[in-house]
């Protein structure tokens, strides 16, 4: 029996060459946590500014977190006066339905180290208190 091993290397030789980039779609992990206080989103996106995110409530009451990212690499031959320009693009949203028990006015979000982090508070509830009248027998 005859092995065709080189018809893989043929494909990989073909597409990744160097003339045409390598692209990697890939969506942005995410951590949710819940303590009694609160809900903590996590979302691991680590070369992106805290500018390239919209963080906000959609008209049903849902939490959309949108990312929107580009990036331009300019190289330059000073000789040929050639200029070679390069496009990283990337767009990420994802919508979260919300608890009926999240306080929406109290929604907070911050960038920090590569992570975007949404606080999400609880609201509290407040126990019935046990006020009666007891009758004497």
């Amino acid at each position: 029996m005859r092995s065709n091993n080189w018809i893989p290397s043929v494909f990989n030789d073909l597409f990744y060459n160097g003339y045409m980039p390598k692209t990697s779609t890939t969506t942005p992990a995410m951590n949710v946590k819940e303590s009694d206080k609160a809900y903590t989103v996590e979302l691991a996106a680590p070369g992106v500014k805290k500018e390239d995110f919209n963080v906000h409530l959609n008209d049903e009451g849902n939490l959309v977190v949108k990312m929107e990212h580009t990036v331009e690499q300019q190289e330059g031959d000073k000789e040929t006066r050639y200029l070679r320009r390069e496009f990283s693009y990337s767009k990420y949203e994802q919508t979260l339905i919300l608890p009926d028990n999240v306080q929406k006015d109290d929604i907070s979000a911050r960038m920090e180290h590569g992570v975007l982090t949404v606080e999400l508070p609880k609201q509290v509830e407040e126990k019935a208190k046990l006020a009666r009248q007891i009758e004497i027998a």
